[in-house]
């Protein structure tokens, strides 16, 4: 029986090729994922070891800020610091060989013409800290000298290429506050990954960095080096002691921080594994429709074949075996491709991210030994467990089916038990959606994922039922436009419901994935452009792209010419009865010139009587109306308030809005995140220029209109629903394959009805016509389905996120879905070329005399 099952492999190759390729690409998937993944988790990990080889202890002052920007100054004034005499102790203990302080916080670097260079969240600004020598070892000199003077800087090579710079060339940079000029005095280089994965380093000495990022004699942290013969360990409980007191410091030896810095990048290695494998995942289960197809199909055409063997004394268990075997030889071979294939995708993955980010970290291919288990494994167990079914239906086969000839069908019984089944978990499913949406809040998430998972479980055991009913609604009109091939390709495509069904089923998993993501896309996107349409009446917001503002530089933008009213935007959070909620800070006097909320009672000129205005969704968890009074506990104050008004919920908006003069007399730790800015003769060229000077040209500042908000934020979730539609693209190829599958072989059980057709009359362009209409339809079937559940789905989660954004409805881009169907339409008629093509060429007698 394994001798017959492995002959019957070699027999069949060219109908279970486009099975082997569907194996081949989702294996293909899985281990491309796997070795792109360890391999730039190893580069990267290789490259960040070097930031801390000359590290034994790091002394990190939490109270000093980050890089982008210091905190406020009270954070500054209530802590130690980091000072010269604190680096002076740690640098006299006898373990220590030398100790550093480091200032470093961010400094952007503009372009010639004016653009900020590289990306905000890698630009790092520190000291130059020269030694004996003159010369920093941290920052090799490659031209120039170092920064001496609060007006001269130093920038990486790197940089000084993309902006064009040379040493004594003037350059822009800027911090949090307003722009400088600065005079280049030299060009270093540095091992810092993260300036050579594309960041950009600016350096100055190291009093003027103090001044600009934190305050004068401060640094943001101390580097020390362990003598010879002294464990970091020592090392680190003698500098422990020789702190400051006071709980703002952090100590770390360097194999600590080391070890953080693995397995920080191994967490977003590993992110980015999930994220692929879980596209993987999807490719292979789409493949096991096809598998599954594919023997099914194989076994009614042996029919014959296989009761002759029981007839001549095979077992039940010896056809299973038979068939099992057959899908395992298939498994086997299609996974040790897609295991090759996928390690020269990997390659090529990591070689793609070099040449096109030079900077990103590279290294040798690593090809794990889990890898290569995990991809073996996963594809001959996806292989052997879809051909599981056909397996056991090839044992039913009873002895006397050798007499006859022609497919067995599934007998009505059968079905009627799979439709109940699959009515009863699709039901099911869908009920656990609604109750899920039903709750408009957060808990409902859970029921309305599991629920779609379960519906669409049902959905497939229910697709033959479905299948008659829908297809029947397109029988007319493909009469109508095809005639005698648009009446067979119909039939045909009901005729067998289970194999429909299949090869539609994997057309239904793309489309519903990717109809939910561009429902739920879509929605989120009208809900921000109603908001800002609806509520911004400013002309320009304006922010730095680190996401705050210094007050000198709100004030500065206030005072420039063309602008009628502007106002700061402070954000908070505070308890407002016991509960967190957060604070939209705003100038009474220029809210309602520049921020317009649907007031739904009270008014917005309640704010210069000191209340608040709250929206609806907290008035409604509070029990809020005009008139009511609020316990509320500020970091420095508490008090009561009284709510002036009341606004529907906008995204563009807290739940809160009080006046700054208020907020600042209740927090003075607010954050400044804005600027809203109304001109005088509205926006225009020149009052967007006029900000800008105001700011001092500086390349941090972004001034945007609400156009600009809108194309921000669309630019984001179009990048997202690319990415999201490239990754599905793998499973809507593998779809294609099993439609191709599923005709070819239908082709070929089919040979004397298609003679017998072509005998009476249909010339080879009418069969043609009749297999691309088929496909057509089966593809379509399988969209609709899979938009209709897309859809469904979308409406579940939005209704899930009503209660963080209640704002948010459910918007149906029906020109996209329409878009998707045509394409489905276009896959169908593609992947029916070639059967097409084979089943015109057919020969009338040799067809008309097959068995």
């Amino acid at each position: 029986m394994y001798r017959t099952a492995l002959r019957n492999v070699l027999a069949h190759k060219g109908r279970l090729l486009m099975t082997a390729l569907a194996i081949l690409l989702g294996t293909a998937f899985v281990s491309a994922t796997l070795v792109f993944s360890d391999t730039l988790g190893e580069a990267m990990k290789n490259s960040y070891a070097k930031s801390y080889t000359d590290v034994s202890v790091l002394v990190t002052d939490n109270s000093a800020g980050t890089r982008f920007g210091p905190r406020g100054k009270d954070d500054a004034r209530k802590s130690e610091k980091l000072t010269d005499a604190t680096v002076r102790e740690i640098a006299a203990l006898p373990g220590a060989d030398r100790a550093r302080g480091v200032v470093s916080g961010f400094i952007g670097v503009a372009d010639k013409k004016g653009n900020l260079i590289g990306e905000v969240w890698s630009a790092l600004g520190s000291n130059y800290v020269p030694d004996a020598t003159g010369k920093d070892s941290r920052y090799p000199l490659v031209d120039g000298h170092a920064p001496a003077g609060p007006k001269e800087v130093a920038i990486d090579r790197a940089t000084a290429d993309k902006g064009g710079y040379h040493v004594g060339d003037t350059i822009r940079i800027a911090s949090n506050g307003p722009a400088m000029d600065a005079k280049l005095t030299g060009i270093v280089t540095t091992d810092d990954p993260q300036i050579t994965s594309g960041g950009t380093l600016t350096l100055m000495d190291t009093a003027s960095a103090q001044k600009l990022l934190l305050t004068p004699s401060q640094y943001s942290s101390i580097s020390v080096l362990a003598k010879s013969g002294t464990s970091e360990s020592a090392l680190l409980a003698d500098v422990t002691k020789a702190l400051p007191k006071g709980d703002n410091f952090r100590t770390e030896t360097g194999q600590q921080l080391t070890d953080e810095q693995t397995k920080a990048i191994a967490t977003g290695t590993d992110g980015m594994k999930t994220m692929l494998l879980v596209f993987a995942i999807i490719s292979l289960f789409v493949s096991i429709f096809i598998i599954a197809n594919t023997f099914t199909m194989l076994v009614a055409q042996r029919t014959k074949e296989l009761a002759l063997l029981r007839a001549v004394g095979a077992s039940r268990s010896q056809v299973t075996k038979s068939v099992l075997v057959e899908a395992l030889a298939l498994g086997v071979g299609a996974s040790v491709t897609g295991l090759l294939a996928g390690v020269g995708i990997g390659a090529g993955m990591q070689s793609l991210i070099h040449a096109t980010s030079a900077g990103m970290p590279t290294g040798p291919l690593v090809i794990a030994p889990a890898t290569v288990v995990v991809t073996l494994v996963v594809g001959v167990l996806v292989t052997v467990l879809s051909a599981v079914i056909p397996a056991v239906r090839a044992s039913r086969i009873a002895p006397v089916a050798a007499m006859s000839s022609g497919d067995q069908p599934a007998t009505q019984k059968s079905l009627v038990v799979r439709n109940v089944i699959g009515s009863v978990i699709t039901l099911g499913g869908l009920g656990l959606v609604v109750m899920g949406a039903a709750t408009k809040s957060s808990s409902g998430r859970m029921p309305v994922g599991f629920g779609v998972a379960l519906a669409m479980i049902g959905i497939f055991v229910v697709l033959p039922l479905l299948s008659r009913p829908v297809i029947a609604l397109v029988g007319p009109l493909m009469a109508k436009l095809a005639g005698t091939p648009g009446k067979l390709a119909r039939r045909n495509a009901v005729r067998n419901p289970r194999r429909t069904a299949a090869t539609a089923a994997a057309l239904t998993i793309g489309l519903t994935l990717v109809t939910g993501l561009t429902v739920l896309g879509a929605s989120i996107t009208d809900m921000v452009d109603k908001a800002v349409t609806s509520s911004m009446k400013a002309d320009y917001d304006i922010t730095t792209a680190t996401g705050g503002l210094t007050p000198e530089l709100a004030a500065a933008i206030g005072k420039a010419p063309g602008v009628a009213v502007a106002s700061p935007v402070n954000k908070s959070y505070s308890e407002f009865n016991g509960n967190s909620h957060s604070i939209f800070g705003i100038d009474a006097a220029g809210f309602e010139q520049l921020i317009q909320p649907k007031m739904l009672s009270g008014s917005a000129s309640a704010l210069k009587q000191g209340q608040i205005l709250v929206d609806d969704s907290m008035a409604k968890k509070e029990n809020l109306a005009v008139g009511s009074t609020v316990k509320v506990s500020f970091p420095e104050h508490e008090g009561t308030i009284t709510v002036g008004g009341v606004y529907e919920g906008n995204a563009m908006i807290s739940e809160v809005v009080m006046a700054n003069t208020d907020l600042a007399k209740q927090d003075s730790t607010t954050y400044l995140s804005d600027v809203l800015v109304k001109g005088t003769d509205g926006a225009s060229p020149a009052l967007k220029q006029s900000i800008k000077d105001a700011t001092g040209n500086n390349p941090v500042v972004q001034v945007k209109t609400k156009q600009d908000m809108r194309d921000e934020f669309n630019k984001i979730i179009t990048f997202a629903l690319n990415m999201m539609y490239g990754l599905l693209g793998m499973a809507v190829v593998i779809a294609v394959i099993g439609v191709i599958n599923t005709l070819a072989m239908s082709v070929f059980e089919r040979k004397r009805e298609i003679g017998m057709l072509r005998a009476i009359g249909l010339d080879r362009r009418g069969i043609k016509r009749m297999v691309r209409l088929e496909s057509v339809v089966i593809s379509l079937f399988g969209a609709v389905i899979g938009v209709a559940l897309g859809t469904f789905a979308a409406w579940a989660v939005n209704r899930t996120l009503t209660s963080s954004l209640p704002t948010l409805g459910t918007v149906i881009p029906y020109g996209q879905l329409l878009l998707f169907l045509a394409l489905a339409g276009l896959v169908g008629l593609f992947a029916a070329l070639w059967p097409a093509r084979q089943a015109s060429k057919l020969d009338i007698l040799t067809s008309i005399k097959t068995d």
